[in-house]
């Protein structure tokens, strides 16, 4: 039987490559662990997101409410694609703030030399890169458009998904604008890799068709409210099969905000390394010296069991906790101590 390999979600054609492997390490924290590894992909008259929000809606509700805020994303790479000289790439993004930002994927738009956005109602416009992080696989695109097709869409909290919530993609798979697939939430905290082999963590597992086309695209829940970015697929013939990826919407919202701020995006770094403890949390195994944790008093052994009050089961959900974050923000660690449990503050440094 062949090996099933992790795809990226977006249509290309003119021979441009769209499998990335899979991959382990540590994000966000310090050097990379082999711990814990997993194998990774028209105006209406519809409430808007906002509206609905708060709210347990249909599928069809939430999907009727949203895809005005769903736009398709046409890349050409490495010339005209018109006159032969150059590729294109197909993809989705959605409407993350009234300026014009729309939040994709880096892989989407990857090498453009030209953007160009396409919402529900037929209507285009030239999109702008703002910033792209190739180690989240997210970018923000941003365009000049009338301010009644700026609906954004509401970012929920990843963290409070839960194993087998409904939940509601929607892209535009192999160039069929605005499909809508369902299905839930088949397992959280899964690892992926980046285009640029980086780790990223927290990924949400889901069993919602996700296709060529899909990348960049909501993952929603029934509150219409944003939970990932659709991602990858693991495939044995590059089709999906039931096993997709989106990037987790707490990383999604530190990544946007960054790159709407500078063009670029830094990530947090604590400065260890962990690895899984059978009673649950992450033991720190190494403390890097010169960096957050060691100024902090964080030592090796400590057994850290939460972080701002979320529960730490594993080593590959803290370090997703701590992506989530930003250099500089403060975070209060729960540890176990000899037996002891106390809490440590932590200003989180800059992973270079």
């Amino acid at each position: 039987m062949a090996s099933s390999t992790n795809r990226i979600a977006a249509a290309v054609v003119a021979a441009a490559v769209v499998g990335v492997g899979a991959g382990a390490g540590a994000v966000a924290i310090a050097d990379r662990s082999s711990g814990d590894t997993t194998t990774a992909a028209a105006t209406t008259t519809a409430p808007t997101v906002s509206n609905v929000a708060n709210s347990t809606l249909t599928i069809g509700a939430v999907a009727k409410a949203a895809l005005p805020s769903v736009v398709e994303i046409d890349v050409a790479t490495g010339g005209s694609s018109a006159t032969g000289g150059g590729a294109s790439a197909e993809g989705t993004g959605w409407v993350y703030d009234t300026k014009g930002d729309l939040v994709t994927n880096y892989h989407v738009v990857q090498g453009a030399s030209s953007v160009n956005v396409k919402f529900s109602d037929g209507s285009s416009y030239k999109g702008t890169i703002v910033g792209t992080d190739p180690d989240t696989d997210l970018a923000v695109v941003r365009v000049n458009a009338p301010a009644a097709k700026l609906v954004p869409l509401q970012l929920g909290d990843s963290d409070a998904a839960q194993l087998g919530d409904p939940v509601i993609a929607i892209g535009n798979p192999f160039g069929l604008d605005g499909t809508v697939t369902s299905g839930i939430v088949s397992q959280l905290n899964r690892e992926i890799t980046s285009p640029n082999q980086t780790p990223i963590e927290g990924a949400i597992q889901t069993d919602a068709a996700i296709n060529h086309g899909n990348s960049g695209g909501p993952l929603l829940n029934l509150d219409g409210r944003v939970i990932g970015v659709t991602a990858q697929i693991q495939s044995d013939s590059g089709g999906n099969e039931g096993v997709g990826f989106a990037i987790p919407s707490n990383l999604v919202r530190t990544i946007a905000t960054q790159l709407i701020a500078s063009g670029k995006a830094e990530h947090a770094l604590l400065g260890i390394i962990p690895a899984n403890v059978s009673s649950g949390g992450a033991k720190v195994q190494t403390v890097s010296p010169n960096t957050a944790a060691k100024d902090a008093g964080v030592k090796v052994g400590d057994v850290i069991t939460a972080v701002d009050g979320q529960v730490v089961t594993s080593a590959a959900q803290l370090r997703a906790l701590i992506g989530a974050d930003a250099p500089g923000d403060k975070v209060t660690l729960t540890i176990t101590r000899a037996g002891a449990q106390k809490t440590i503050d932590v200003t989180l440094g800059t992973r270079s």
